[in-house]
């Protein structure tokens, strides 16, 4: 988890990630900001984030990112 906090410090520093639950709902993240953390969480820990992934509900939260993230490396 800490790696995904890093990896979202990065793309937005003013957003505190602990708390945020609607990072995509309430815009928070912008299109190019969730293309570039697809790209970083799949580089980072080394897996494929399908289409079927890419759904507001995966990415509204740092939670449920790493939800996300633990549920590909199981199927993986």
């Amino acid at each position: 988890m800490d790696e995904l906090m890093e990896i979202l410090e990065e793309i937005n520093p003013d957003v505190d990630y602990e708390t945020e639950d609607r990072l995509i709902d309430g815009k928070v993240l912008d299109s190019f900001s969730i293309v570039t953390l697809v790209s970083e969480i799949s580089d980072a820990f080394d897996i494929e984030i399908s289409p079927k992934y890419l759904v507001p509900e995966n990415f509204n939260s740092a939670r449920a990112m790493w939800a996300m993230i633990q549920k590909i490396q199981q199927e993986e």
